[in-house]
């Protein structure tokens, strides 16, 4: 059965709300909290509040092995547009306590049921009455999208850039795919972690978090071990708005893998955007550049979070 948690009431544009115009022109009020996990880890999170009182916030998860404060650019411009933005940080990365190692390991099942849940109600906290959206750029969209499908009520919906599922046979090179995911499971097994720095891929991940990771990557399916959830019963029954984000040069998330992951949700309302070099003044649209100048992307997910809203009263007119 889905886990539950309470939907925060939304915020409906109470007359006090600065217009997005005078949210770009004031720069955010950040901050900075320290959220302990219930097995007691600990990470901070980077809160940035717009002018006035923000109508929306996105609880925003990094990409495998970066840490939260390289967003810290494009929490910046989604403030400029009057959205908040609470930036996660990855156990193992960053500012979190814990590194990886033969004797501190964790997996899927410690993200979405220890540190996703602190991060949120902390976020929550600081922006009251917001409502809430789950985004993410890569692995980080795809367990913003396993978080939402164990808690259907907690998100308004889910904002995915450069994200898709690494189902190997939704890439250029499969075999390729399929090779890398079978030997960093045993790398990971032979060392005790995975030693993402030294190889280029993702940080030094514990090696609970790539078998998760490579078990995807085989089988085309979402699973946590320790959980006995039914994650592809659960993406079926998602009705929350997604709205994805694909940067055309971006080998890493192809088209296709992130299609094969919005099939999932086959009764959520889903729409892909597409975003070129020439979208972004000539920055390469690939899996990381746009992170140095985001101005774009948080143009497309405002503009994302608008349309919904547009969509939710055309629904209720008609």
């Amino acid at each position: 059965m889905p886990r539950t948690l309470p939907r925060w009431a939304p915020n409906r544009g109470p007359p006090d709300v600065m217009s997005t115009a005078a949210a770009a022109s004031t720069p955010p009020i950040e901050s900075v909290v320290r959220v302990l996990s219930r097995d007691g880890a600990g990470a901070d999170l980077h809160l940035l509040r717009p002018p006035g009182v923000p109508r929306d916030f996105i609880l925003w998860l990094p990409a495998l092995g970066v840490a939260a404060c390289h967003y810290l650019p494009l929490a910046r411009a989604l403030a400029a547009h009057g959205i908040a933005v609470a930036l996660h940080e990855w156990r193992g990365i960053g500012s979190s306590d814990r590194r990886a190692g033969r004797a501190a390991n964790w997996a899927y099942r410690e993200l979405l049921l220890d540190d996703l849940p602190a991060s949120l109600a902390a976020a929550q906290v600081a922006f009251p009455g917001a409502r809430c959206w789950l985004g993410g750029h890569s692995l980080g969209g795809q367990i913003a999208t396993l978080y939402a499908a164990l808690h259907p009520q907690a998100p308004e919906g889910l904002l995915l850039v450069a994200s898709g599922a690494p189902y190997w046979r939704m890439f250029r090179s499969p075999w390729a795919i399929a090779l890398f995911a079978t030997l960093a499971q045993g790398l990971a097994a032979l060392l005790g972690h995975f030693p993402g720095r030294r190889l280029g891929f993702g940080g030094n991940e514990a090696r609970g978090v790539i078998a998760d990771w490579a078990r995807s990557c085989r089988r085309g399916r979402y699973s946590a071990a320790g959980m006995g959830e039914d994650f592809e019963a659960l993406l079926a029954r998602l009705r929350v708005p997604v709205r994805s984000l694909r940067l055309d040069a971006d080998w890493l998330g192809p088209q296709a893998s992130l299609q094969w992951l919005l099939a999932k949700m086959t009764l959520a309302p889903r729409e892909l955007i597409a975003i070129s070099a020439a979208d972004q003044d000539g920055v390469s649209a690939d899996h990381f550049a746009w992170m140095k100048s985001p101005q774009t992307v948080a143009a497309r997910l405002a503009a994302a979070l608008t349309a919904v809203d547009q969509d939710e009263r055309c629904g209720a007119l008609g």
